[in-house]
């Protein structure tokens, strides 16, 4: 058995740990269940998401069970799309370095474009994006995300951004992060076969677990997704990531 859990409204929500969240990892380190972390937040590094997991929930865990969606993204580019553009965040370039990827920073020169978050974007990055794109260059999304929650708020996500490039291109993006094929080979590739996916969204989170045969999903509505909306895709549906492990552990289910 796996465990195969969200961050942002999930774990913290921005700045601030989630109430219960940080003991729940605790057990399931304890019960030594491996316990992976599958994120398509593209604004930080593996090395990032480890450390913020120390700071904010005070847990320790392997960089190795970190799988984010910038690293997903490279493993669809090939050496025919270099060089890469990056519409997004320093983390997106790291991956895509790591991987063997070279970037520019001049967008006429890009066979690929990777779009994701980015909290210093500009109209002249934007043009350039879309201009590399109708040219002929592939459009790689990071995620699709409109959203990811923080402290009392939900703000716009890369999705709110892919969603600005393909309006302006005509063209729509091949997507890395969850639910897609991407992920799922990186998450296969660590040795997950079979898992519980533990997040806070439908279109996220419980599909990833809905297209693998053995994978179940536990919704948690701390994040995004939220009493009243409609969770009849989930396998389970709990109040937060200490019920899920609960369910996980002891078998206590609300379905």
């Amino acid at each position: 058995m796996n465990l195969v859990c969200d961050l942002d409204g999930v774990v913290y929500r921005g700045h601030s740990v989630l109430p219960g969240s940080a003991e729940a990892l605790r057990r399931v380190q304890a019960a030594e269940i491996p316990l992976w972390f599958a994120t398509n937040n593209s604004t930080r590094t593996p090395e990032q998401v480890r450390d913020k997991i120390r700071d904010v929930a005070g847990v320790d865990v392997p960089l190795r069970s970190i799988v984010t969606s910038p690293q997903s993204a490279a493993c669809l580019l090939t050496a025919e799309t270099h060089p890469a553009f990056v519409f997004g965040s320093e983390a997106i370039g790291r991956a895509l370095e790591a991987e063997g990827i070279s970037l520019t920073r001049d967008a006429t020169e890009a066979g690929s474009v990777v779009v994701g978050m980015d909290f210093d974007l500009n109209y002249e990055r934007l043009a350039a994006a879309c201009g590399a794109i109708r040219r002929g260059a592939r459009f790689i999304a990071t995620n699709t995300d409109p959203t990811y929650p923080v402290d009392g708020d939900l703000l716009p996500g890369s999705g709110a951004l892919v969603a600005a490039v393909a309006a302006a291109t005509g063209r729509q993006p091949e997507v890395a992060g969850k639910p897609n094929e991407a992920m799922r080979a990186l998450l296969r590739r660590r040795g997950i076969d079979s898992a519980w996916v533990v997040g806070d969204r439908l279109d996220t989170d419980v599909a990833l677990a809905a297209g693998e045969d053995g994978w179940k999903s536990i919704l948690v509505l701390t994040g995004v997704t939220g009493v009243g909306d409609d969770t009849s895709a989930a396998d389970y549906v709990v109040p937060d990531l200490a019920a899920a492990v609960n369910l996980l552990l002891d078998g206590d289910s609300e379905r």
